[in-house]
Order: C-alpha cells, then structure tokens, then sequence
C-alpha cells in the first residue's frame, strides 16, 4: 500500500494553527523502521498559559450560551459531525496511527471505528441531558421542593497516552464536550499524530474556538503545567502510576479534581473445564493485543495444574502462529511497541525475569527476520515466583507470565495479590464458579471467557493503583458534571424560627 506522509502541524489553540511560542519540534520515529518521519510542536508552559485562556473564554463566552449553557442538541451536532469525519478520513487516521505508534493496521482500523462511535453516543447522551436537569428529589417536609442541576465543571486538561493515541483522548474529549466543558487536550509525545487531525476536524466541522485546544509536547514541558494551572477545573489523566501520582500532587495544591486511569498487572484464571484452544486464544489476545501495550492486559495467567502442561503447550503453538511484522502488511498481528525506551525497558524485565530463575519459553527476543524496528517476540515466561518483578511489576509489552494453582481460592489468592486492580479475567464452563471468582476478584473490570473487550456503554476504571473514577458509557459523562443542589421553600408561612421585632 501506498504510505502517506505525515502532516506538518502546529498547536491546535482557540480554532487556529499556532506556532509553539519557543518554536521548538519534536521528531517523529517510526517504530518499525526506527525512521524520522515527521515532527510535532513542542508546547510548554507559554504555550498552555494561551490554550487554557483560550477554553476560559469559550466557557464563558457570550455568558455561556455559545457552548457551556447551550442546549444539548447543539453540542450534539458537532459531536455527530466530527464522528463523520473521523468516519470518512477513517483509512487515512487508521494508516496514520500505524505509523505513529507500531499498531497493526486491522487495529488502528477497529480503532477510528471506534472513535467514531464514542462520539456518537456522547451524542446521543449531550440530547437527553437536558431533559435530566431539574430532577425532583423527595423532602420529608412539604413546604420545601427540590431539584438537582447537572452543570459542567467547566475548564478540563486530558492528559492521555499513546498505546490508544487517538480512542483513549476521545474517552475523554467526547464526553467533556457533552457535557459542556472546554478542554485542553495533551496527548503523549511519543503518538500524537493522529490527535491533531481530531484538531484539524474540530477546525473542518466549525467546532467554536476554544472548545477544543490540542497541545502536543512532553509531560514535564506541556502535562505539568496543565495539571498545575490554577484556571483548569479538573484534571482527567491516563497513563502510569508513578506520572499519575505527580498529576495528582499538582491538582491537590489547588484541591482540583482529577479522575485516573493508571496501570494494571490484571490477572487471567483459566479452571480445567475448558477447550484449551479457546481459552489459549483468549489468554494471547489478553496480553498481546496492542503490541502487549495494555494498561488492563491480562498478563499473569493462572492455570489449573490439572491442564498446565497441555495449556501451556498450546499457547507456544499459538504463539508461534502469530504473525509479527511491519503494521501495514496484510494480516500483522503484533507490531513494534512504540519506541526504543519501551524496546529497552521491557528486554530489560525479561532479563531480569531469567536472572532470577524465571523461565523463557518462548520469545523473549527480537524476531529473526525483522532487523530493524522495535519488535519484541511474543513471550511467555514460566517458572516464575510472586515475588519476582516481572510478576508484580506492569511491563507494558507482549509479555505473559505463567503460574499454576490446584483450588479456587488459591486462584484468586494469587489473582488479587497485587497493587493493581483494573481488570480481571475467569476462562471456566461452570457459570457459578464464574459468577463467584467475578465477585471475589479485586478490580473494576472483570471478563468471563474472554479478555479485552471494551465497550463505550459500559464503564471503565479500576480500584487500588489503578485509579478512581470511570469513563465511558454514561459514567464517563458524570465525570465532567457538577451536581447542584437547588431547594425551594414554598409555603407562605413565614419561617417563624425567630420571635419577630415589635
């Protein structure tokens, strides 16, 4: 297929391309070819201080009635007008995010798909938002009435990652401008392209200036001081802990919302009642999709011992099946992960893994017939303890490791045994056992007799270090409302707590 070049771009900021104010770029690489193919604008603090203003005027612009108080159908209307756009530009964004971020093109396809979708729906939820204000709430006096407003929280900072670069930043863009919000949107330096074409759709489709404003940039230069302005009302962030704890130290000195997406070490259980080829499908796509770049990827594996031989057997055969190659080829199933510091760290774990006994089964290495490009062979890795780091520790890469157990609760034992708490997975036949194991795991996002599927109705978010607050489906939503209480005294008595004057 013919490759399209990349598309300059500056800072997206109050409708218009703008220059970074230090004029400084970011390079663009390839991770298949290791290639520059481009560059991004480098924004900092000077750079932030414009886009913020910029959303602060578009909230309050014409007292709110152009965008933060308009009705819902209106917002609506550009959501489904961007969504059509996404939908038309759909090959083009999909071959884009292949280039940028090492994602096979069947994905970043599935992807823009996706994208669109969840501008659809947010759609759909910014029309009946309006219908949902003033909800009556019960009194136990009569003299007084009440109803609850839901109002946008006003200014919001996304900050988002790169494993999703564009389906992970609408999660939060579609939702915030549902609900009225004006955002500033900071994708990750390492995958931004296809962020500043939303950009340059907002721009296509009429979106007013200032709605939206896309700053690309490192997260020291552009992310922290986004997370620490004093005109940002709250802070949505995904990416790891460690960033994830600094975002929230900057927003709590101004006791500033944030809501979190952080890593996860999910576990996947797999019970002896089971068609093994089913489940070891299960079991790779759970941690090798996306490259093995994850946040709620199912990379430690528990086997009932009764099957662990055979299973593991399977899963090696599978492996092997998987085609590993430059994203753009006809049936690539794992691309490069996303650049050479990934590349290192994660060759880094699997070091580390077999220097303290682990075993590698499989993989473990650069592929054979691929030279350049930050590919990694899909790994599975044996003989690994609970206390080992690529066990507890998230490796963000195609990375699975294996441990068996012999009883339910030894299973889940060792499932919840871990910081994390995103997702959680159970592979058995008997539906009790699962409806048990769904209940006793300790995350917000469990899968039964399957791992990976993520729907836009429904919510998104974990417990522990994974982080608080949901996104998506209608949840995702809340996220950008402020709840207002309004009480209304309605009898025409007067109060009579006071003894009134002579």
């Amino acid at each position: 297929m013919a490759i399209p070049p990349v598309p300059t771009r500056q800072l997206f900021i109050d409708g218009e391309w703008r220059e970074p104010i230090l004029k400084n770029r970011i390079p663009i690489v390839n991770p298949s070819t290791q290639d520059v193919i481009g560059h991004i604008p480098a924004a900092t603090k000077e750079d932030v201080e414009v886009a913020v203003n910029a959303a602060r005027r578009a909230f309050s612009r014409n007292k709110g009635k152009d965008w933060a108080k308009a009705p819902g159908d209106l917002r609506a209307k550009y959501l489904r007008a961007i969504a059509a756009k996404v939908t038309e530009r759909k090959s083009h964004l999909a071959t884009l995010e292949s280039l940028d971020s090492g994602k096979p093109l069947d994905e970043t396809v599935w992807d823009m798909e996706d994208v669109a979708g969840c501008f659809e729906f947010y759609a759909d939820l910014a029309e009946g938002l309006d219908a949902k204000q003033k909800a009556p709430v019960s009194l136990p006096m009569e003299s007084f009435k009440s109803y609850v407003l839901k109002q946008p929280i006003g200014v919001v900072g996304l900050i988002t990652p790169w494993n999703y670069p564009l389906l992970m930043a609408v999660w939060k863009v579609a939702p915030s401008l549902a609900a009225g919000c004006t955002a500033v949107l900071k994708p990750s330096e390492l995958a931004s392209v296809t962020c500043l074409e939303l950009a340059d759709i907002c721009r296509e489709v009429g979106l007013p200036p200032g709605v939206l404003n896309v700053l690309t940039g490192y997260g020291s230069e552009a992310g922290a001081p986004l997370a620490a302005h004093p005109s940002v009302d709250k802070i949505a962030f995904t990416g790891s802990f460690a960033t994830g704890s600094k975002v929230m130290t900057a927003a709590a000195q101004l006791v500033k919302p944030v809501s979190m997406e952080l890593g996860g070490k999910s576990p996947l259980i797999v019970f002896d009642d089971v068609d093994l080829d089913k489940a070891a499908e299960w079991a790779l796509f759970g941690c090798f999709w996306t490259n093995g770049q994850i946040c709620s990827a199912t990379s430690r594996l528990l086997v009932h011992e009764n099957i662990a031989s055979e299973f593991i057997e399977k899963l090696v055969k599978w492996s092997k099946n998987i085609k590993v190659s430059d994203p753009l080829e006809e049936g690539c199933r794992l691309g490069p992960v996303v650049s050479e510091g990934q590349y290192e760290k994660i060759l880094k774990f699997i070091s580390s893994a077999k220097s303290e006994g682990a075993t590698i089964l499989h993989g473990g290495s650069r592929p054979e017939h691929l030279k350049k490009g930050f590919f990694i062979e899909p790994t599975i890795i044996t003989d690994v303890t609970t206390s080992m780091q690529i066990w507890r520790e998230e490796v963000f890469g195609p990375v699975l490791c294996i441990k068996t157990f012999s009883s339910e609760d030894e299973a889940i034992e060792l499932a919840n045994d871990s910081h994390y708490g995103l997702g959680a997975a159970v592979i058995s036949n008997d539906a009790e056992r699962c409806d048990r194991v769904s209940q006793d795991f300790e995350a917000g996002i469990v899968w039964i007799n399957c791992s990976q599927p993520c729907f836009t109705q429904a919510p998104w978010g974990g417990v522990k270090r994974s982080g608080f607050g949901r996104e998506l489906g209608e949840w995702g939503l809340d996220n950008y409302l402020s709840v207002k209480q309004v009480t209304l005294y309605t009898s025409n008595d007067p109060w009579g707590w006071y003894k009134p004057p002579c």
